[in-house]
């Protein structure tokens, strides 16, 4: 980012501690330093430097850690609480989100999201009520005093875009949280109500209307360099937030009495995105793999279709988690469980459950859709470039048989850089890009919406009708946004003609696959309230090899993941139950 950071001396003390009060929405910037509000007000850049703060407080689910992730999870994502994934590490605290021992005063699940929430809002409204409408007159002689102003008062939109990001977050995990949009005491902001979600979510959706024709649509435009700055908010970003608030705003967990009119918007807002990216040539990728390799936030062809990710330092840390076992500092990681890899159809669209798909249970990755090979490792396979074959048979150097090896049978591919060495000797860094938004997302997103819509609507044919609303109509129907992606990955266009119920099977399916490890699962089952359908058996893939070399493959059971409805939002920190009075969440 080109942005530059606020000097020590700020960061100790004009900003406070890194991590504040929860509660508090309080920076005691005068606290030490008398003038510290001044020194920040001299220079943009200094002002700057809260954006890259609040930039930093952004999630990313690599798990390696509790700075970048939700939970301090030592190297598990939020895959490995679903039917995505297994952590091999066993007594890992992900574990606590289907063994019953999740709860309020759980700190390793439970503070981090919200505290760096807490603190990222806090963040924005002080440079928001106290950095606004400076500027900086010793500097007007400047040759770049336009573009740095420019770039000054972008920052403010950017605040804005953000502080909205912090309360989907916050309104997705706990659903009913107070509304803080200035900056105050600690006594003033620990006073505040909880309200409602559907509030928080007509807030995320009117700070996006106001500022998205506001900020900037193209950073290279103003001087910024291009593709790196992928990681500052944009016009593009705005809408991307509001649709996906939307989406949930209209899922069951917050829309309790099914108002068509929420699918509705939540349909509008992604396809008016899919309109505006298409304005700015954005696209689809033409090659999905390529969206999470180590160059991906350089590459071209990845740049067409992301929208915001969060760049993080070069580091080796997510591929020491979650290379296989075997290789020197290899931790086995994230697991792909047999129910993930179960979801990836045929090359001829049939589930492998159908009797004519073809799928051959003694030869199983043979004809099957292109991302598994692009999100699974396997037996048999090279990976990555500086292991060998993979042995995940009985017995092999990559088996269930040494410790922390896949418990599944299968190891994870997508985002880890399979150049990358973790050796003691020779051993390099790469690039990581969370991403946060993409298009892939808004497609699937826009089907899910228009679907139910429709069906609310009292359709019949849900695969291709395109239902009518207040006076438009929606222009492309859920089939053929699904089958955008699916058309990506080669696989045949979703049959027509299918009930609601069989077309929301292949949807769920699709975006199973599609969104693999991008931390959707997680959240997408607690908005479906159907976690309970999903999480119960997990299956791995047992092999066996016989003396000469012949493999036998048998699906089986795992372990069964308990579920309780609770579960659907996060327990309040019970600290703040206490010190501020909140309601806490049902159940807990």
């Amino acid at each position: 980012m080109k942005i530059m950071k606020l000097k020590n001396i700020i960061l100790a003390t004009a900003l406070g501690a890194t991590v504040l009060s929860s509660c508090s929405d309080k920076m005691n910037y005068k606290e030490y330093v008398v003038n510290d509000e001044e020194y920040v007000k001299e220079m943009f850049g200094r002002v700057g430097g809260f954006m890259t703060q609040i930039y930093n407080d952004l999630d990313a689910d690599f798990g390696y850690t509790s700075a970048t992730g939700y939970c301090n999870l030592s190297g598990a994502m939020l895959s490995s609480a679903t039917d995505e994934s297994v952590y091999s590490h066993p007594g890992n605290h992900v574990e606590d989100f289907y063994n019953g021992s999740w709860s309020s005063t759980n700190t390793n699940l439970n503070s981090n999201i919200w505290g760096k929430c807490w603190d990222g809002i806090s963040y924005c409204n002080l440079l928001l009520d106290n950095f606004a409408n400076l500027e900086f007159p010793h500097y007007k002689l400047d040759t770049h005093y336009k573009e740095e102003m420019d770039q000054y008062k972008n920052y403010f939109y950017e605040a804005r875009w953000a502080r909205a990001y912090f309360y989907f977050l916050l309104v997705r995990q706990y659903k009913n949280v107070p509304l803080k949009i200035h900056h105050m005491s600690a006594d003033e902001a620990n006073a505040l109500p909880q309200v409602s979600s559907d509030s928080i979510f007509k807030f995320i959706d009117s700070e996006c209307e106001a500022i998205k024709d506001s900020i900037f649509k193209d950073y290279g435009a103003v001087g910024y360099p291009t593709p790196a700055e992928n990681a500052r908010a944009n016009k593009l970003t705005v809408m991307a937030l509001r649709a996906r608030a939307a989406l949930y705003h209209a899922s069951p967990l917050f829309n309790e009495n099914n108002d068509k009119h929420l699918w509705y918007e939540a349909a509008k807002r992604c396809q008016e995105l899919l309109t505006e990216a298409a304005v700015e040539t954005k696209g689809l990728a033409g090659n999905y793999s390529k969206l999470f390799g180590s160059d991906s936030w350089s590459d071209s062809n990845a740049q067409r279709e992301y929208i915001f990710g969060k760049r993080l330092a070069a580091s080796n840390a997510f591929e020491k988690y979650n290379f296989p076992i075997g290789m020197e500092n290899a931790g086995g990681g994230n697991c792909p469980t047999q129910n993930l890899v179960d979801a990836f159809e045929m090359t001829n669209g049939k589930a492998i459950t159908d009797e004519d798909s073809g799928y051959d249970p003694q030869n199983p990755y043979e004809n099957r859709d292109s991302r598994l090979a692009a999100v699974v490792a396997r037996n048999g396979e090279q990976w990555p470039n500086s292991g060998g074959v993979l042995e995940t048979y009985a017995n092999g150097a990559n088996s269930s048989s040494v410790t922390y090896g896949t418990p599944t049978g299968y190891y994870l591919k997508k985002y880890c850089n399979a150049s990358t060495i973790i050796k003691n000797t020779g051993a390099n860094s790469d690039k990581h890009i969370w991403v946060i938004f993409r298009l892939g997302e808004f497609y699937l997103d826009y089907a899910e919406a228009a679907l139910n819509y429709n069906y609310l609507n009292g359709q019949g044919d849900n695969s291709g009708y395109v239902g009518p609303d207040e006076g438009n109509g929606l222009p492309m129907t859920p089939a053929e946004a699904i089958n955008r992606i699916r058309s990506r990955a080669k696989q045949p266009d979703i049959q027509t003609g299918l009930s609601y119920e069989e077309f929301l099977k292949h949807y769920e399916n699709e975006r199973f696959v599609e969104l693999a490890f991008e931390g959707h699962r997680f959240f997408d089952l607690r908005r479906w309230k159907k976690a309970d359908k999903y999480m119960g058996t997990i299956y791995k893939m047992s092999i066996t090899r016989d003396k000469d070399g012949n493999l036998t493959y048998i699906k089986e059971p795992y372990t069964t993941h308990k579920w309780e409805d609770k579960w659907n939002l996060f327990p309040i920190p019970n600290a703040d139950v206490m010190k501020c009075g909140y309601k806490q969440n049902p159940g807990w």
